[in-house]
């Protein structure tokens, strides 16, 4: 089986537990696929968690999930140091984050304390506890989820850490006919046990590094650019895209042309996934949230900005 038939045969798995969403399922694998961290914002109940158990299944990772409060400790998240009195030594105690796949349950309800401990770990691929750094597992990915803020118990995500999620994602509900497939399934004893492993990690790795060697043109990444420096420009943002932006968009289109069976990227692999790789990244003046949203100023930046004719 060749690396595209791979990752068709993961998104399959997949839809095993996940009815319909296939726009989101494909944007999930490329973010997997291009060493990106996710974040899904939805209401509750929607599949937000299932979403990631799957491919957790899928892609034979070992997994690790924090529902997250207020009374969750940093130290739950990155583990602690505890005295050993046979050896007279402080012995490490790994944290939940120690793992392949770290799903972080509604981050959100969490205090800043400890999404901070996560952020090392989301950007520097470690973790720091009494001084001493230990690095992550390989290969490492962070799915979050948050509830919309405004719910009970929530805080606003700090715009240093949004800057880390290659995406934002929202499922949403589902149409009447996946309803109606979902009870279906669960009717007839369809479960998550249903989702078989596709690939390894060293598999994994391979798919990584084929999506690595996918040919972005200069006028693709001119393209790129210009797109950012719109979102830069626009006067009812506060904080346009930043340079991490840029490289996350580059990465995710060559893994969207990846998954498109084309060895180059063309313009319609970065509009797929521009706005759902910016939008969370911009900040708006103070007061144009009632007249505007940052999903219309990405959008607007797409509709604005001349795409290249790739031959």
């Amino acid at each position: 089986m060749n690396e595209r038939n791979i990752a068709s045969q993961i998104i399959a798995e997949v839809k095993k537990a996940i009815v319909g969403k296939d726009p989101v399922l494909v944007k999930v694998l490329a973010a997997i696929l291009a060493r990106g961290h996710i974040l899904l914002e939805d209401i509750p109940g929607v599949g937000k968690t299932t979403l990631a158990l799957a491919f957790a299944k899928a892609l034979d990772l070992q997994f690790s999930r924090v529902q997250f409060t207020p009374d969750v400790m940093p130290s739950d998240v990155t583990g602690f140091s505890i005295y050993n009195k046979a050896t007279g030594t402080m012995e490490y105690q790994p944290g939940a984050v120690m793992c392949n796949m770290f799903l972080a349950d509604e981050l959100n309800r969490a205090t800043s304390r400890t999404q901070s401990a996560l952020l090392e770990a989301m950007e520097e691929s470690q973790v720091t506890v009494d001084g001493v750094s230990r690095p992550v597992p390989q290969p490492f990915m962070v799915i979050a989820t948050q509830n919309p803020v405004g719910a009970s118990g929530t805080q606003k995500l700090p715009d240093s850490q949004l800057d880390r999620f290659l995406l934002r994602l929202s499922m949403g509900y589902p149409s009447e006919q996946e309803e109606l497939e979902l009870l279906r399934r669960r009717q007839y004893g369809q479960t998550m046990g249903d989702v078989n492993r596709v690939v390894g990690r060293d598999q994994l790795e391979q798919l990584r590094e084929v999506v690595d060697r996918v040919h972005v043109s200069e006028e693709i990444m001119q393209y790129i650019i210009r797109l950012v420096n719109a979102t830069r420009k626009h006067p009812q943002l506060l904080q346009g895209a930043s340079p991490r932006a840029t490289l996350a968009v580059t990465n995710l289109s060559r893994a969207v042309a990846f998954l498109r069976n084309r060895d180059y990227v063309v313009p319609e692999d970065v509009q797929t996934i521009w706005v759902d790789a910016v939008a969370h990244r911009l900040l708006l003046v103070p007061g144009a949230e009632r007249s505007v949203n940052v999903q219309e100023i990405a959008h607007a930046a797409l509709r604005g900005t001349d795409a290249p004719r790739i031959r």
